[in-house]
């Protein structure tokens, strides 16, 4: 088996074990919204046992269209967040956009998760890096697998040995992503804990015109294929009615689904997870 380092991700261990499961809403819709995703999304986990954290989005950077909507803001969406992981116990993660914001972040949130956009920016890696939290890195769409090796090197000059990468697909012609399985076999290999974004893989980028379009139901697909291929844990976005959501509604997993989406995976995982 690959020699791989553990990432505490507050009360989570990622350790090759159990997958960890990355789950929740697209962006904060409102308060009593993401109260009640939680709620809903901790009883399925209590009920199962699963390793997991929970995530959302206080602001939505890189949308397609000015008009689009974002989020509660940072100081907001955080506080909203922790509170939310101390009534469940449960750790939580959320995107930063600078290294402001990354520190700010840090007072509130488990998991700093650094978008794939921004994959590149190291001042705002080295900022995620020095907060001491757990640093969830996405790999840029333009990026190979072994390109994630100079990500580490800046985490680790930032004094960050805790962190992982996650895989969410690779552009591929215009308005189209494509997700290698392999990438997530090499970027362990280089001993790097990896992650399957399923939901963001399954995008087509400005597909909409003014928004993302995206083929959701292949996110179970490729969560699947991934699980087979060996990560370590998956990401996936949910929502109780995608049609409706305000953020990447056509990639998200209806809520209704996702224990079953989850169970079929651990499932999986077992098989799997000696092979390696």
């Amino acid at each position: 088996m690959l020699a791989l380092p553990v990432v505490q991700i507050g009360s989570v261990t990622m350790d090759g074990t159990e997958p960890v499961f990355m789950l929740g809403p697209c962006v904060i819709e409102s308060e009593a919204f993401l109260w009640s995703i939680a709620e809903q999304l901790d009883a399925m986990a209590r009920q199962h046992g699963w390793r997991w954290i929970f995530k959302a989005s206080y602001d939505k950077a890189n949308r397609s269209a000015i008009s689009s909507y974002r989020g509660l803001g940072c100081e907001a969406g955080c506080r909203l967040l922790a509170e939310v992981g101390a009534k469940f116990g449960v750790p939580v993660t959320t995107d930063v956009h600078s290294p402001e914001e990354a520190k700010k972040a840090a007072e509130f949130i488990d998991l700093l998760q650094i978008p794939a956009f921004l994959s590149r920016q190291t001042d705002l890696i080295v900022a995620a890096g020095e907060t001491g939290r757990a640093v969830n890195v996405k790999k840029g769409q333009f990026m190979a697998p072994w390109d994630v090796k100079n990500i580490a090197d800046k985490l680790a000059a930032a004094g960050c040995a805790n962190y992982m990468f996650t895989e969410r697909g690779t552009t591929f012609g215009y308005n189209n992503l494509v997700a290698d399985m392999r990438s997530l076999y090499w970027m362990r290999e280089l001993s790097y804990r990896a992650v399957m974004d399923a939901t963001h893989s399954v995008q087509r980028p400005g597909g909409l015109g003014t928004a993302t379009g995206g083929d959701g139901k292949l996110a179970p697909v490729l969560a699947r294929a991934a699980v087979a291929a060996g990560c370590d844990g998956v990401f996936m976005e949910t929502h109780p009615d995608p049609a409706k959501a305000l953020s990447d509604g056509p990639n998200q997993i209806p809520l209704a689904r996702i224990a079953g989406v989850v169970e079929s995976l651990r499932q999986i995982h077992a098989l799997v997870r000696d092979l390696d």
